[in-house]
């Protein structure tokens, strides 16, 4: 009887020893198909270094990070080719992810022209060095322009625009350093009525930078004009005698005694 169960109890042990390793096979393949369907990254580009306002992005401005393909954030580089070229339109701070919106195709002409804002216009005007805040600029501060000018005996200053962007200082519309240098000239981005009042306020008289805080966004409606405690007096009446010879009757200013 024990002869006959023991070729049973071994056909029975092979089958559960085949079926348990379907079962296990099943299993790793399962596991393996899970693992394939996990989410899938793309690489995004950064800023590699911190880029200011207007400069032409190169190879060594950006760098990379791996995302989530369903994450990544709209107008996102996927690669250093595509924005290689741009134009910077504002300050960009290292680490950054790189946005489409931010930047500016060069096209012809020089970097300054991609930087200026849609319905803007870039007017130079000269300051002065010495006087004002001109040693204290750098592209991306506001200022408000304050010009200065004779009206017949009296001087008069009044501000001409307020809370307007400095595109570039000198020939200047990026600076790697953040340390301020002394210029003459200074490109602002304002309006086509502002870029008309800056022309003729240069025609008329001497222009003045005042610094705004970044946080100050304050506009005065009205600015008053100033005058300026200089007025002329005009001279006195020369005094004149009469004067008889003869017929004829004339006037002299009198003799100053010595």
């Amino acid at each position: 009887m024990f002869s006959r169960r023991g070729p049973i109890l071994i056909v029975i042990s092979l089958l559960l020893a085949v079926g348990a390793a379907w079962v296990a096979n099943r299993w790793l393949i399962s596991q393996a198909a899970t693992g394939d369907a996990s989410p899938s990254t793309v690489s995004v580009m950064t800023a590699a270094l911190d880029i200011p306002l207007g400069t032409k992005i190169e190879a060594r401005h950006v760098g990379s990070i791996q995302m989530l393909a369903d994450t990544t954030p709209g107008g996102a580089f996927k690669d250093v080719k595509s924005i290689e070229g741009k134009i910077a339109i504002a300050d960009i701070m290292k680490g950054e992810i790189l946005l489409a919106p931010r930047f500016a195709n060069q096209g012809g002409g020089s970097a300054l022209a991609a930087v200026v804002a849609e319905n803007m216009r870039a007017v130079s005007v000269r300051v002065n060095d010495v006087v004002g805040v001109a040693g204290f600029l750098l592209p991306g501060n506001r200022v408000d322009v304050v010009a200065a000018y004779r009206e017949r005996s009296d001087t008069r200053s009044e501000t001409v625009v307020q809370n307007v962007k400095v595109l570039a200082i000198d020939q200047t519309a990026s600076s790697d350093k953040n340390e301020p240098v002394v210029v003459r000239a200074v490109t602002l981005e304002v309006t086509p009525a502002d870029a008309e009042k800056l022309i003729l306020a240069g025609q008329r008289g001497s222009i003045q930078l005042a610094l705004r805080n970044p946080l100050d966004e304050k506009i005065t409606q009205k600015p008053v004009a100033q005058v300026a405690a200089v007025r002329t007096r005009a001279p006195p009446p020369a005094q004149s005698v009469a004067v008889i010879r003869g017929t004829e009757i004339g006037k002299e200013a009198p003799k100053q005694g010595r």
